[in-house]
């Protein structure tokens, strides 16, 4: 059998472990390429947000637009486009051409990786499956995600098009969130299937009450991670970060003046300001504390394991230091570089936590 024909065999294959220990290493290797390079658009994302670039490009582009200006004509047509919305006219008012292409290269930047990251994509996935090396499931769950890459750069224009509204000077907080949601949903399921094709047998382990425990406090801190993740996003979408730039206590309480204030309260948890800030703080301070007793009682189970172990201990580490970020950030009145190092951190941290859930598969399989 040839390589040409192998893709009517892979098309009968649907799980992981059938794909030849070679092509899972290729594969594997792959997408985990691509998970680094959503790393580097989630840094990208966060610097264009905290330098206010992103409304520096007024139209959206799909294909002609990883073209660039290549002429001062179209330098000059780009910056009176921009010269037309609020943001130019209430902030960067006098902003010259020079200011102007410092803030449309990063998120020209940005775009220009969202289209590599497509491409890095697309065409090793149509290379793998004409040669048998991915599985019928595998396939369709990659083209699938390439679909929902593509949707979040519709999404990413979304999110863009409400700074244009008139008296704005950033975009909605809502779409910010909807976006970078959409960026770590993306992210997790690439990361997901990378991990189960390079190790799609999971080792067993006994389902002790210890190890059940452990395992259900790895859930948890995963998911009070992405919750974090979420408030910072409303955090970074109100510009929260800006204000009592103290800790712990905000204007000396705890709990800020005016955490209720607005109607339905429902509402100040997206767009009041101390409120805002004060779930970020809270939440952050509640997952640390999980992970910290995710990590005593893992290191007491020793039925999960020296692998589980490890990550776990990697875990610990890795929200102390996303934790002192946090406070660093927010002590320093969220400068560029800071706030850009803590969002990257908070996807490194759910990668940390993401490898553990899939390190404990095995519990309780025989």
């Amino acid at each position: 059998m040839s390589a040409r024909t192998l893709p009517q065999f892979a098309a009968r294959r649907d799980t992981a472990s059938s794909i030849a220990l070679r092509d899972r290493r290729r594969v594997s290797t792959w997408l985990f390429v691509l998970c680094f390079m959503l790393l580097g658009m989630i840094a990208l994302g966060g610097y264009t947000r905290l330098t206010g670039s992103g409304l520096s490009i007024m139209d959206w582009r799909p294909v002609t637009g990883i073209i660039p200006p290549l002429s001062h004509a179209e330098w000059e047509r780009q910056f009176a486009l921009y010269r037309t919305i609020p943001q130019y006219r209430i902030l960067h008012d006098g902003f010259g051409l020079a200011g102007f292409q410092q803030i449309f290269w990063a998120e020209w930047t940005h775009r220009f990786w969202g289209r590599l990251i497509g491409l890095v994509l697309l065409v090793p996935l149509i290379w793998f499956a004409r040669t048998g090396a991915l599985t019928r499931g595998l396939t369709a769950r990659l083209l699938l995600l390439f679909v929902a890459g593509g949707l979040q750069g519709a999404i990413g224009w979304f999110m863009v098009a409400s700074g244009f509204d008139a008296n704005s000077t950033a975009v909605e907080p809502v779409r910010l969130v909807l976006h970078l949601a959409c960026a770590l949903a993306l992210y997790v399921a690439i990361l997901w299937t990378a991990l189960s094709v390079r190790a799609p047998a999971a080792p067993f382990i006994p389902a002790t009450v210890a190890v059940v425990r452990t395992r259900r406090l790895v859930w948890a801190s995963t998911l009070l991670i992405g919750l974090t993740i979420i408030a910072g996003g409303f955090t970074a979408g109100t510009h929260a970060g800006f204000a009592y730039n103290t800790f712990p206590l905000m204007e000396g309480h705890l709990v800020p003046q005016g955490y209720a204030k607005l109607s339905p309260f429902w509402l100040n948890w997206v767009a009041n300001i101390p409120a805002v800030q004060f779930d970020h703080r809270l939440l952050a301070t509640v997952t640390a504390l999980v992970i910290g007793a995710t990590l005593l009682s893992g290191l007491r189970t020793p039925q999960l394991g020296k692998p589980v172990q490890d990550v776990l201990m990697l875990l610990g580490w890795a929200v102390l230091i996303q934790y002192a970020l946090g406070v660093t950030t927010l002590l320093l009145v969220v400068p560029a570089w800071a706030g850009t190092v803590h969002q990257t951190w908070a996807a490194i941290l759910l990668t940390v936590a993401i490898v553990a859930l899939h390190r404990l598969r095995g519990v309780g399989r025989t």
